[in-house]
């Protein structure tokens, strides 16, 4: 037999060319057929949540530096001593579930790309607030204005990615108190998909609030959810003057937050699961509860980001079995309070793209599906605990993403789903690759992924015997070559330009 490559027709070239530009059925959101799944009986729920009430009751949040919030949180019932609340025992659950809404639409300035938040659906967005920035050719640097447009464009001609993100990277090129009219610009400008908002001041906040209704006009703003912002708890059990005035300022514009507290279990938690789920609900719930004081009715979103660590290094580490079961516990608590809610990710603690980054990957994205929950962050791009996105990294994420979509489809039970004609006509001993049924549906039957390798081996030495990475290397360069920026009205693009010229003039350039 000659072992010299086999070349088959159209050789590499139309190889890539039939990978680069097949069809994807774009969608602008997922909704799950597949049931979420359960590791807490009702028994065990309830424990945790008499356990986020006592810790409520009894030992508190801390609302620092906002006198409204304190006002707002003691009118409303609660214990005011200095900063520290304490709430009545169900004080906080019977607010969120008067006003907060079970499910809501995020608009896009693309109807079409408007988002579905809450209920069955699922929401995949990229990566946040890295500073650093990877890529095959440069590796590991500071994120400029120009990376942080790029991944903002490879957000939005991804198939598999519903939402354009925040601070998909830090700009270090721009100056701190001014680099979020460039950020949230870019989102509206570069792409039509959903985009959220800035939360590093509350003026910054206003600023997004103000080019939203720029951009959406401002009655649409007033009864529309168009921004979606990030609100972390500084765990353990604090609320920050920062965190707090954003909040504030998207809830009285009728806007969206998630409200997530960030812990470290061992850190900023104690080390069982059972503990991080009832301190995350505890501190949430005093989040979303200060949400409706605010503005009733204003969209919220119950967050929960709990990492393990390494007990020698006190490293974050990612893909362990333990904070998968606080997402479980936590999606069902946010479904038994009636609200959103948002988790999960493709997260890793690997520095480059490599096997370590694809498993952890793996391991945080598979229960982020099977929870249920509604809105992914970190779903493409995350790097190095989050200190990096990856520009590789970001394809082979939106990849799997797009193999979660075909998952929770579920099974097709249609009767072509069943095949039983084709069944019948074939008969026992013939293969099917020639069956009118496969012909049929042999384009849609499988996913089909944009980085694997499926090829012989000959093919694979044929194509230049790349692995994922070098791959994904040229994925990303060929969609950035491609990219058109979807349009705009000029006049409005013209007036989110004027605003933004106007507010950077009024200040000078800042590090904080």
């Amino acid at each position: 037999m000659d072992d010299a490559p086999r070349h088959r027709t159209g050789g590499r070239a139309g190889r890539q060319a039939a990978r680069a530009h097949r069809h994807i059925e774009r969608v602008p959101f997922l909704t799950r057929t597949l049931a979420p799944f359960e590791v807490l009986d009702e028994e065990g729920l309830s424990l945790i949540e008499h356990n986020a009430d006592t810790i409520l009751e009894e030992v508190g949040l801390d609302f620092r530096g906002d006198p409204v919030a304190l006002r707002l949180l003691h009118e409303a019932g609660a214990d005011v001593d200095g900063e520290r609340v304490r709430f009545p025992r169900g004080m906080c659950r019977q607010i969120v579930q008067a006003t907060a809404p079970r499910q809501f639409t995020q608009h896009a300035r693309n109807p079409a790309n408007s988002v579905q938040i809450g209920g069955p659906h699922i929401v995949f967005a990229p990566n946040y607030g890295s500073p650093f920035v990877r890529d095959l050719d440069t590796g590991r640097r500071y994120g400029t204005l120009e990376d942080f447009r790029n991944f903002v464009k490879l957000a939005y001609l991804s198939p598999h990615l519903h939402h354009s993100g925040g601070t998909v990277c830090e700009p270090v090129d721009v100056p701190v108190n001014k680099r979020h009219f460039d950020m949230v610009y870019s989102h509206m400008r570069y792409s039509d998909k959903p985009f959220m908002g800035s939360v590093t001041h509350p003026d910054r906040a206003r600023d997004t609030v103000e080019m939203a209704r720029i951009l959406f006009g401002p009655e649409f703003v007033e009864g529309n959810a168009v921004v979606l912002s990030l609100i972390n708890a500084n765990s353990p059990l604090v609320w920050d003057a920062t965190m707090l005035g954003a909040l504030r300022a998207y809830a009285e514009a009728n806007q969206a937050t998630l409200i997530t507290p960030f812990i470290l279990a061992g850190a900023m938690a104690p080390v069982t699961a059972a503990a991080v789920c009832a301190q995350t609900l505890a501190e949430a719930l005093g989040g979303m509860t200060l949400a409706q004081l605010v503005r009733p009715g204003a969209p919220v979103v119950l967050g929960s980001f709990a990492s393990s660590m390494s007990m020698q290094s006190g490293a974050p580490t990612f893909g362990t079995p333990e904070p998968a079961l606080v997402l479980y516990a936590m999606a069902a608590l946010a479904r038994r309070l009636g609200v959103p809610f948002r988790s999960g990710g493709s997260l890793c603690a690997s520095k480059i793209p490599d096997a370590q980054a694809a498993y952890e990957s793996a391991a945080t994205l598979i229960p982020t599906v099977l929870a249920g929950v509604n809105f992914v962050l970190h779903a493409a791009g995350w790097l190095e605990g989050g200190l990096a996105v990856g520009y590789e990294k970001f394809v082979m994420d939106a990849d799997q993403c797009g193999m979660m979509a075909v998952f929770t489809k579920g099974m097709d039970l249609s009767e072509n789903g069943q095949a039983l004609d084709a069944i019948r006509a074939n008969g026992p001993g013939q293969h099917f690759l020639g069956s009118a049924h496969t012909l049929a549906n042999f384009e849609t039957a499988f996913y089909r992924s944009e980085v694997a390798d499926n090829n012989s081996f000959e093919q694979w030495l044929e194509d230049g015997s790349l692995d994922a990475a070098q791959r994904a290397n040229r994925i990303w360069k060929r969609m950035l070559a491609e990219y058109e920026a979807p349009p705009i009205d000029p006049g409005v693009d013209e007036a989110l330009l004027d605003f933004i010229a106007r507010r950077k003039a009024a200040v000078p350039d800042s590090d904080v």
